[in-house]
């Protein structure tokens, strides 16, 4: 009863608002358990590493489909930039002289958190380039 009167309550922007939280606390999450997996040398890490980053780029497409408004564009363009460069370099290696499986974590989260953010950013950085080809 309480949960339904929440959700007719609760505006698309309070309800993508929660579910980008909760998709980078999944991403987080779901980057801990994998990375465990790989430093105890689960055979099932591969397919497990494919299945979550394949749920967080669905995951990616539904925010970017419901989410980002078009004040927040800009900014969270810049910010997938930042993280898409910085999961390309491999920052996180001198984690591997204090742990292996700091590296592991750390550089799984990062990929998660890419995985989600990324497909989010192609569908508004697209929204963007056809607001300003109508504005021309």
């Amino acid at each position: 009863m309480i949960l339904r009167f929440l959700w007719f309550k609760m505006n698309i922007e309070d309800l993508a608002r929660y579910a980008f939280t909760a998709f980078v606390l999944i991403a987080i999450v779901m980057g801990f358990s994998v990375g465990y997996m790989a430093y105890v040398n689960d055979s099932n890490y591969a397919d497990t590493n494919a299945y979550v980053t394949l749920i967080m780029l669905i995951l990616g497409i539904i925010i970017g489909l419901i989410s980002i408004t078009s004040k927040e564009i800009t900014p969270f363009l810049i910010a997938t930039i930042a993280l898409v460069v910085a999961s390309s370099t491999d920052v996180w290696a001198p984690l591997i002289r204090i742990h292996e499986l700091l590296y592991l974590l750390a550089s799984l989260i990062l990929h998660y958190i890419v995985a989600f953010a990324a497909p989010a950013a192609v569908i508004n950085a697209v929204k963007a380039v056809f607001a300003m080809a109508k504005e021309k």
